[in-house]
C-alpha cells in the first residue's frame, strides 16, 4: 500500500514536471518566453473570472489551467504546478536572455 502511494505521488510529480518542460518548450518555440508568461496569465483571470464550479477533479490533468486550488500537503497530489511559479520561471528565463 505504501509503495502504490509513493508511485502515485512521483508519478504526480513527473506530471508537474512535464509542465515545466511543455513551458520551456512553448518559450523557444515562439522565441519569447514572455509571449508564454503573458498567455498564462490571460488564462488564469478568465479562470479566476469564470471559475468551473462544476469541474470533476479526475480530469484535472486535461486542463491547461488547473481549475482546482491545492494548499500545503494537498499540492502534493496537483497535476499541476502552481500558475505563478510557472509565470515566475518564464520571466526569470526571459531576462536570463
Amino acid at each position: 500500500m505504501i509503495a502504490a502511494f509513493a508511485a502515485l505521488l512521483i508519478q504526480l510529480a513527473i506530471s508537474r514536471s512535464r509542465e515545466y518542460l511543455a513551458d520551456d518548450g512553448g518559450a523557444q518555440l515562439s522565441g519569447n518566453p514572455l509571449f508564454l508568461a503573458n498567455a498564462l496569465k490571460k488564462l488564469q483571470a478568465g479562470v479566476a473570472r469564470n471559475p468551473m464550479n462544476d469541474a470533476n477533479p479526475s480530469t484535472a490533468s486535461l486542463f491547461i489551467v488547473n481549475p482546482f486550488r491545492a494548499k500545503g500537503m494537498m499540492s502534493l497530489f496537483s497535476t499541476h504546478p502552481p500558475m505563478e511559479e510557472r509565470i515566475k520561471r518564464l520571466e526569470d528565463m526571459a531576462y536570463r536572455r
